[in-house]
Formats: structure tokens, C-alpha cells, sequence
């Protein structure tokens, strides 16, 4: 989830509908400044035990943000005069309610620049946990824990989105304590670009769902999905997850999106270093200056930034798109999902056919296919009739071209499509990582997950 990151204009009151939209536009970029952003997560455990460590004991979370801090000179961030993230070269390392611990990557400009970038984090990672007792699993969901057997981190927002997720949903706990994602964020060049972008995504996210499918088992035990995680965000909180029909809408554009975002009750407002519990309230309310919790305080700039990451949809809309759809996993395909994205979205003629592709389907038929996708992955039915297996080999085709003609090489003269090949070496087999692991829980591993510890390792 994301850190708060301060900027000039946060403390600036909301005085009209233009301030609501003007952080959409200030995102808009001309091609040549376009970046990727990943982020990916990971779930943190004792090599001793295999239990999740908290952020307080010896060798624990803390220590672990200190270590990269000390040795990478990466910048602490506080809250409360604890250490909760970490920040250095426009990227972050973060901490997620349960400590599966997160790495929020630079905008870079290619792709063989986000897989260094996540290589070499791989690399810190290994070195520090060996010294620490930590390893980190490359999986959607945690295989093994009870979610009362988790630690909680001492972080102000979740401490009030423990409160309220229990009001408004059976898995919301789940979500936070158990689950890992890998995402990536990309630019739009004007409103029109954003829309096309943000369909094309939204329509195409349970296709991603599927290729990255990674959280089979739950307590020890398969769950009856392929992703658990994808599952889990279907009970979460109605308010701000889900499919957004209005998407797919006349008239689409920033206006609705922050209409939308106006309708998501807040969950905290930030004052004097602390976190307000407001879960529940009205933004609007927050706007006219009529917040119970903060009487006759107005909404500034930072508020909203901070509102816009708590709804959950698997687009998200900022001042950059975020792509939301996707089980977390080994480092292969942390580099292969950004792969994926820009290679159907930041090319005309890539994004011309990804629109084609979809632009006819129904909302109704969008909205199953999301459904069967965390059970059957790629054997669920896509909305053009087709499996989510053959949907998927055309748009790896769309995507490589795409890659192809970026014309961003590496020091072997390859270009940024290599980073497609696990995906492409999923649809040949038509197996999932999740099926693979399936696999192996009923024959080599004798109905133990324990093995995961060794092969899943990130």
C-alpha cells in the first residue's frame, strides 16, 4: 500500500471540481517522458521457523528496514519515531499490515532497467536476510499462516482499516495480512489517452489474473482457487473494489473517476503527523468542512492524494495508471508483468489492437470472466467465447511486436520482449505457476506445503 509522499501543494485547501482534477491532468506527459513504475511484494519469514517475524523482535521487520537504511543508504521514514519505510532515487521500500515487505521501483524508461532494478534488490534482500534469519516467498497469498498467527504493523492507517474491514466485508483481513501483488504504473499522454488505457486495462486485468495465477493453498491446504488473492478481493469492501462499469461508459474520463472517488468513504485523514480514524465519512463532507472527526477543517490537496489510494480497483487511477490484477511470484515474472503493460499500452498500434480486441465486450460478460478466472485461470471463458489460454497467445503477440518495435536493447542486442517468454512458456504448456505447485503438493511433496519455503523462494 502506498507511503505517503509529501509535496508542495499538500497543504492547499480544495476550492472547486477543477482542484479535484487537477492532479489527473498534472500527470499528463508527452511520450518521450513516459516511465514504468513496479512495485512488487513479497511475504517475509523466519528461516528458523518459518513464522512471520514482527517488526519489533530481534532480526525482525525493523531491522531488517535498518539494515537496507545502513548498509544502501536508503532515507528511513517515521511514523511516531518508528522506522515503517524506507526511500532512496524515487523509490521506496514499505511495509504491508502483516510485513510482507514491499518494493515500490523508480520511474525508469525501459524494462531491462526495472529487471536490474528488481535483481539487484533480490540480491540485498538474500544478504541481509541470510545475516537476519529471513527469507521471502514469491507467492499471492501466504501458504501456511492462520491470519491470527500475524503480526501487525505499527502503521496508523492500518490500525483504522483493521477496525473498519470487519464492517464491510468477510475477506478484508485477509486482503491485508495475507496477500501479495505485483503491479506496475504507467503514464497517459492527455484525458483521451487515459481512457482508451484504462479500458483496455480494466478489460484485460482477469487475463493477467490468469498468466500470474500464484496463491493455490491457504492453511497448509489447497484452497479450491488458482489465485486466492484474485478471489479474496471479490469480499473485501463493494465500495471500492471491483469491476467499474462506468469505465466502459459515454463520457468517460477524470470528472467521472473523481465522482467515483467521491462516493468511497474515507478511511483516515493525516493531521500533525498522525492518522485520524474518519472510516466511513463522506469526502464531500470533508470538502463543505463538515467532517465530525475534524469540525470545520476543508479538505486540501494531500487529502485527496491520500484518498485516491484507498480504493482498490484493479485500475487505479492517480496521476499515473496503476495495473492491479496480479499474484505476485518469482522474480521472472516481476519483470514479465510490466512487460506485458507496456507492451499493449504505451504503443499506438499495440493499443489500437488490444481496443479491438475488447471493445465490444459486454460489461456482463467482463464481469464473468473476471469471476471464473481465480478458479479456472486460463481455462475460464474470455468474453469473445475463447479460453483465457488462446485470448492470452494473441495478446502476447500484440505485446512482443509492441516490445519489439521500442527498439530498447540490451548490451546482447536483445529488446525489452525477452522479459514476455515465462508468459509465453505458460500459454504453450497451458499450466499455471499455481498448477505447478498443485502438482507438486500431490506427488513429489506428499501433501506438505513445506517445499514451498525452498522452491518458492523469491
Amino acid at each position: 500500500m502506498s507511503n505517503r509522499i509529501p509535496a508542495f501543494d499538500d497543504a492547499e485547501p480544495i476550492n472547486s471540481s477543477d482542484d479535484l482534477l487537477a492532479l489527473f491532468r498534472h500527470g499528463e506527459k508527452p511520450k518521450e517522458a513516459w516511465r514504468i513504475g513496479t512495485e512488487h511484494e513479497k511475504i517475509l519469514f523466519r528461516l528458523a521457523d518459518r513464522g512471520q517475524p514482527s517488526w519489533e523482535e530481534e532480526g525482525g521487520v525493523r531491522d531488517l528496514l535498518e539494515a537496507f537504511c545502513r548498509r544502501y543508504e536508503w532515507q528511513p521514514v517515521l511514523e511516531e519515531g518508528r522506522i515503517i519505510a524506507a526511500s532512496r532515487d524515487g523509490a521506496s521500500l514499505s511495509l504491508e499490515p502483516a510485513g510482507q515487505f514491499e518494493l515500490s521501483g523508480a520511474p525508469l524508461e525501459n524494462l531491462h532497467q526495472t529487471c536490474s532494478e528488481t535483481g539487484l534488490h533480490r540480491e540485498r534482500c538474500l544478504e541481509i536476510g541470510r545475516e537476519l534469519g529471513l527469507g521471502f516467498l514469491g507467492l499471492g497469498s501466504n501458504p501456511v499462516a492462520r491470519r491470527d498467527e500475524l503480526p501487525w504493523m505499527p502503521k496508523g492507517r492500518y490500525a483504522i482499516m483493521r477496525r473498519y474491514m470487519p464492517t464491510v466485508g468477510q475477506l478484508g483481513l485477509d486482503m491485508m495480512t495475507r496477500t501479495c501483488t505485483v503491479q506496475v504504473n504507467l503514464d497517459y499522454g492527455s484525458e483521451a489517452d487515459m481512457v482508451r488505457k484504462f479500458r483496455v486495462g480494466l478489460a484485460l486485468q482477469p487475463l493477467a489474473t490468469a498468466l500470474f495465477a500464484n496463491s493455490p493453498f491457504t492453511e497448509r491446504k489447497p484452497n479450491g482457487y488458482l489465485s486466492w488473492r484474485s478471489h479474496i478481493w471479490t469480499d473485501t469492501d463493494p465500495d471500492r473494489t471491483g469491476m467499474l462499469p462506468f469505465v466502459f461508459e459515454e463520457g468517460f474520463g477524470y470528472q467521472r473517476y473523481a465522482e467515483y472517488m467521491l462516493d468511497v468513504p474515507m478511511y483516515f485523514a493525516y493531521r500533525d503527523g498522525r492518522y485520524v480514524d474518519v472510516a466511513g465519512q463522506s469526502f464531500r463532507d470533508f470538502l463543505a468542512g463538515r467532517l465530525a472527526a475534524l469540525p470545520g477543517e476543508r479538505a486540501t490537496h494531500g487529502d485527496w492524494k491520500d484518498h485516491l489510494s484507498t480504493a482498490f480497483p484493479e485500475v487505479r487511477l492517480k496521476s499515473f495508471l496503476e495495473m492491479r490484477g496480479a499474484d505476485s511470484g518469482p522474480q521472472s515474472r516481476i519483470c514479465a508483468l510490466p512487460a506485458l503493460w507496456v507492451g499493449l499500452l504505451y504503443d499506438e498500434v499495440a493499443l489500437d489492437a488490444a481496443y479491438d480486441l475488447v471493445r465490444r465486450w459486454t460489461v456482463e460478460d467482463m464481469q464473468r470472466f473476471r469471476d471464473e478466472v481465480p478458479v479456472l485461470a486460463l481455462r475460464a471463458r474470455a468474453p469473445d467465447g475463447r479460453t483465457a489460454r488462446a485470448l492470452a497467445g494473441e495478446v502476447l503477440e500484440i505485446a512482443a511486436a509492441a516490445l519489439a518495435r521500442r527498439q530498447r536493447l540490451n548490451a546482447l542486442g536483445e529488446s525489452e520482449a525477452i522479459f514476455l517468454q515465462p508468459l509465453f512458456e505458460i500459454v504453450e504448456a497451458g499450466r499455471t505457476l499455481a498448477e505447478h505447485w498443485l502438482d507438486r503438493f500431490h506427488s513429489a511433496w506428499g501433501g506438505r506445503v513445506d517445499p514451498l519455503f525452498e522452491e518458492a523462494l523469491f
